[in-house]
């Protein structure tokens, strides 16, 4: 207590004293260690970053006159500093000439001391606006010379005339593969893209050396070029053009069909990164499939085995930072290593270097290692690099006894990552790292004093003000990317938390011990399986409930407005929390929002409209269809391309039983949504067409049915059914698939006669004229029907015969925006 209540100029031999007093040969915690936040140094990366992000589109002679401009400012800021060294005499300070020297003292005392405060009040204020000038003048020249490159050379023009080139690459970024999009009825081909520099171009019997980043897009084989590592050097060829996103940070876009060829090995370093990853992988794969796809994720980036619906999972509950390594895993192994930062040079510093006797600047020298091999490992990634640059800061803060301030060491890594990558200022990645950094530096401890000070546990209380304030500052730009605001992200995020540092410090021990002995590697990847296997349960529980998200505008006046609503949220929540019962009333609120019963959403937006019968749901370009039979209970017809978006459409309907899963035809865009179906729900069977084509869609039904143990049926003419006020009859495909007319899937598509609650409704998949009209001599029994189901997404290819029989009071069309089937008009 001595030491805290000294004086300026007798705390220091008092601190002494206790020092050496101390029991350990660290000595005590110095009582001014701490200290109020330091933001001098957040205006100069703010700027930085402004800066940045502007002239990576403006023209390089804007960004010139911009970034000479700010210099001469800061200059001329400076200049009042220059008049007060020793020698100069400001106008404003001299002294009268005239008079006695009494008079002269007390005629010149008032203008010094107003001459003093104006200039150092001018100090005070122009020296930060000086640096920040200087800070964003040096980002906008950095910026200028990133950019200058995507103009240089051949390849430039090469892609704006969307020439062929063979170029020599050096790759920048590991490989990895694009999630299969559906397009009409197929889906489109594996895909794999990597960043890469084009360092040498070969076109029009003209060979250039050049340094010009490029994006490649490859495609079969795949499996060679997954196992490409940076560093790497490739040649290849390939069809140029230009880039689809203005501002990008790449001058091309290189088509590539074929093997590459390489002429040169990665680095020692990228090899042994790339064979601990390798060995990872290794170690988990006696896992089970959702613990094997996220635990490499989780420890390396490599999230390669982590499945469309389960990244759905993460997305919707606001986890997906969970999915790939950021910079929390970092902070976990240095606080395992050092203990928390704050205590770190005191005597009670804690992690595993004290424990066994290392000294502290040894521990900061290992923790530096440490950080460069976890990059290295990780890859660069935007959230990584800010962690490294955090955490180099602090450890050098650590090494050399000076006081630490972990808010200057963040906007001190801001600025120095984006005077070496200016194109981290349009980084989503950086920019929700960096935000929810300041966030739990800044908002958390305020929040977590005020819960503990209404009597909540202190720990309960960091967990709940961390995960608050986290996804209060991120939660605008997660809708800018996502569309979406998860009602769910925090106590998802509490719930996974518990398990995150288990699962991290066992993943990276499975990935050191895995060259040295993968049993040993397999056996702390089968521990760390546990605590990850939590994590997907939280992902999954949580994005099945019926009110996990809501949607938002994906646009920054819509992120703009979040910011607003949150802010309001936040203002009024303070005065809520001094009345318990409208603190109650509030969390019923949101319980109810997030589970939707389904009579109170019906009330609400009068979605389902009660009695309902037929529902086309808004899957984009496909069909999904859903017939009612009783409270909770449809017979489900086909499933669109999207499983996101099925479901959705079934928890908005409040259905969580399907007795039957009927798919037209095996097309994508009628079967790819079949996952977002089967989630959370009871499917009795799934009944299918005769026609097993095309194989690719028909083997991804008959593995996802396998998996769920739900058997799979033939549906063909003659076939009826009845369940509940359901009753249906199969009018179409005929038993023998050999009869079929010559359109392939399409006219083998089921077709259904529903009669249901007084209504007559035919629903024709996607037949084609020739099948319509094979069905129309087949079936004469048709008569005029109350809704047609339109064939083909509304095509103009329909047989007129057919419709003049069916004469319909209601045809309707499933399709997307920009339907390609839509007749011209």
């Amino acid at each position: 207590m001595t030491a805290t209540t000294q004086t300026p100029d007798q705390g220091g031999p008092a601190r002494l004293a206790v020092h050496a007093a101390a029991a350990s040969r660290l000595g005590a915690s110095d009582p001014h260690q701490d200290g109020p936040p330091d933001y001098r140094l957040v205006p100069p990366a703010i700027a930085a970053w402004i800066a940045a992000a502007l002239t990576l589109g403006a023209p390089g002679k804007a960004a010139a006159v911009c970034a000479g401009a700010a210099v001469l400012v800061a200059l001329l800021l400076l200049m009042p500093r220059r008049l007060d060294a020793p020698g100069s005499r400001p106008a404003a300070w001299c002294v009268p000439t005239t008079g006695t020297r009494s008079e002269r003292a007390a005629q010149s005392a008032p203008g010094r001391v107003a001459g003093i405060r104006t200039a150092a009040a001018g100090q005070a204020l122009g020296l930060p606006a000086a640096m920040t000038l200087l800070c964003a003048a040096t980002a906008t020249a950095a910026a200028a010379l990133h950019t200058a490159d995507l103009h240089r050379g051949p390849v430039p023009r090469l892609a704006a005339q969307h020439g062929h080139a063979r170029v020599e690459l050096l790759l920048t970024g590991d490989p990895r593969t694009l999630r299969p999009q559906v397009r009409g009825a197929a889906r489109a081909p594996a895909a794999v893209v990597v960043q890469a520099d084009a360092v040498r171009v070969t076109a029009e019997g003209r060979t250039t050396a050049v340094r010009t980043p490029v994006l490649v897009i490859a495609g079969q084989p795949v499996a060679a070029w997954l196992r490409l590592l940076p560093t790497t050097r490739i040649a290849v060829q390939a069809r140029l053009a230009p880039s689809t996103r203005p501002g990008d940070r790449i001058a091309a876009v290189l088509s590539v069909h074929g093997a590459p060829r390489i002429t040169g090995a990665p680095t020692s370093t990228q090899r042994e990164a790339g064979r601990l990853r390798a060995g990872l992988r290794t170690a988990t794969d006696h896992l089970p499939p959702d613990a094997r796809a996220l635990l490499p994720g989780l420890v390396t980036g490599d999230t390669s085995r982590i499945t469309p619906e389960l990244q759905e999972a993460f997305q919707t509950t606001d986890l997906t930072h969970l999915t790939a390594v950021s910079g929390s895993n970092l902070a976990i192994l240095l606080m395992l290593l050092i203990g928390p930062p704050g205590i770190a040079i005191r005597a009670e510093r804690r992690g595993l270097a004290p424990r066994i006797g290392i000294p502290l600047r040894v521990t900061a020298v290992l923790g530096g290692v440490l950080t460069i091999g976890f990059v290295v490992v990780c890859r660069p990634d935007p959230s990584v690099l800010r962690a490294a640059a955090c955490g180099l800061i602090t450890l050098l803060a650590i090494g050399t006894g000076r006081r630490r301030t972990l808010i200057p060491a963040l906007a001190t890594a801001v600025l120095l990552l984006l005077l070496y990558d200016p194109w981290l200022a349009r980084s989503y990645g950086f920019l929700l790292s960096v935000l929810a950094t300041a966030a739990l530096l800044t908002i958390a401890p305020r929040w977590s004093a005020a819960l503990q000070r209404r009597r909540v546990p202190p720990r309960l209380a960091e967990v709940l003000a961390a995960a608050a304030a986290a996804q209060a500052v991120c939660a605008p730009v997660v809708a800018v990317l996502a569309a979406h605001v998860s009602l769910v992200a925090i106590p998802c995020n509490l719930l996974a938390e518990l398990a995150v540092a288990p699962a991290t410090v066992l993943g990276f021990a499975a990935l050191a011990a895995a060259p040295l002995a993968i049993p040993v590697a397999k056996a702390l990847a089968w521990l760390a399986g546990w605590p990850t296997g939590w994590i997907v349960i939280v992902a999954r529980r949580g994005a099945a409930l019926p009110g996990a998200s809501v949607d938002w505008p994906g646009s920054w006046p819509g992120a703009l407005a979040l910011a607003t609503v949150t802010v309001l949220v936040v203002a009024f929540a303070r005065r809520l929390l001094r009345h318990p019962w409208l603190c109650t009333a509030a969390v019923l609120i949101l319980l109810l929002a997030v589970l939707r019963p389904v009579p109170i959403p019906r009330a609400i937006t009068g979605w389902p409209p009660p009695g309902w019968r037929l529902v086309v749901c808004d899957v984009g370009q496909g069909d999904a269809l859903v017939l009612s039979a009783g409270d909770g209970t449809a017979v489900v017809i086909d499933t669109g391309p999207e499983p996101a978006l099925a479901d959705r459409c079934l928890r908005t309907l409040g259905v969580r039983t399907i007795p039957l899963l009927l798919l037209t035809h095996f097309h994508a865009d009628h079967v790819d949504g079949l996952p977002g179906v089967l989630r959370g729900r009871a499917v009795g069977a799934i009944e299918t067409t005769t026609l097993d084509e095309p194989p690719g869609q028909v083997a991804f039904v008959r593995r996802l049915a396998a998996a769920a143990h739900i058997p799979l049926l033939r549906a063909a003419a003659g076939e009826r059914r009845r369940l509940g006020p359901l009753d249906w009859q199969v009018l179409w495909p005929p038993a023998a698939p050999g009869v079929l007319p010559d359109d392939g899937p399409n006219d083998a598509s089921v077709t259904l006669l529903v009669r249901t609650a007084g209504l007559t409704l035919l629903l024709l998949g996607d037949l084609e004229p020739a099948a319509q009209q094979r069905l129309l001599a087949t079936t004469p029994g048709l008569v005029r029907i109350d809704v047609l189901k339109v064939a083909h997404h509304g095509s103009a290819y329909q047989d007129p015969a057919l419709l003049a029989r069916l004469r319909p009071r209601l045809a309707v069309i499933s399709c997307g925006a920009d339907n390609p089937y839509a007749p011209n008009l």
